[in-house]
């Protein structure tokens, strides 16, 4: 059954469950419909059955897919799903689950669940070699090499947390809310931490995308971005040539279609 082509009954929940956010995202037929991203401290609340209905509206539910970074909050949410939906079907994405791409790294546990999501994506969207940059918390490269299997990747700090991190731990950074600059030397404290943020942030994907090609052996890669800031910072980095912001919630939707 092809991932494009297969019509799932019902309606199907996508669950990208981090550190900060969870992303859920509803699919209608073959297609993600809507999506919202909800504070994962909510699913310890009273309230998530309440939320999580509203999102979802009337009608059946006919299965779960989900990843997460965040065990505990994992079991939060099976236990909201089940209050609302006692018979549905929850896949959990892990290596043991994992359809479509394979695995080439000493210990698969420890791969974060989001970025099998994006290797499987990127894989049945771009074919192999390919590469996800993941702008969200933390800025993850995850490869899949010539023989569509993942190999692993490059973790660094996500843009708002450095610049968090910034202002936290001195007297007279202030706290800014990152968007693009296109001046070079900042006039101001916030205009210099945008620039070493913004600018020094794509000089680091792109140094990096270019290691990465170097190991792989190839001129010619395809780089798809996700996340929060993947529309920002793809417009500094040629090197990019996909945007793809809801990448891991479709990863997510193949994941369940591939194991049906």
């Amino acid at each position: 059954m092809s991932p494009s082509t297969s019509q799932p009954r019902g309606r199907l929940l996508l669950f990208d469950v981090g550190n900060t956010h969870t992303h859920v995202g509803l699919v209608r037929g073959a297609h993600i419909s809507k999506h919202v991203d909800l504070p994962t401290a909510l699913w310890s609340r009273k309230n998530a059955p309440a939320v999580l209905r509203r999102f979802v509206g009337p009608g059946k539910v006919i299965g779960v897919s989900v990843c997460s970074v965040v065990p505990k909050a994992s079991v939060r949410v099976l236990r909201v799903l089940r209050k609302l939906w006692p018979e549905v079907r929850v896949l959990p994405l892990n290596p043991s689950t994992l359809r479509g791409v394979g695995i080439d790294y000493p210990k698969p546990e420890s791969i974060g669940q989001d970025r099998l999501a994006n290797a499987l994506a990127v894989r049945l969207r771009h074919g192999a070699p390919s590469l996800v940059v993941d702008f969200g918390t933390a800025v993850t490269f995850d490869v899949v090499d010539q023989h569509g299997n993942y190999i692993g990747g490059v973790i660094a700090p996500g843009l708002a947390a450095m610049t968090e991190y910034l202002h936290e731990k001195t007297a007279l950074l202030p706290r800014i809310e990152i968007r693009d600059i296109d001046a070079a030397v900042g006039r101001s404290t916030e205009e210099a931490m945008l620039i070493g943020a913004v600018h020094g942030y794509r000089g680091l994907v792109r140094e990096l995308i270019s290691r990465l090609k170097k190991q792989l052996g190839v001129r010619r890669l395809p780089v798809v971005a996700t996340g929060g800031y993947a529309r920002l910072m793809a417009k500094g980095v040629p090197e990019i040539t996909d945007v793809q912001p809801l990448l891991t919630l479709e990863g997510l939707r193949q994941h369940w279609e591939l194991s049906h």
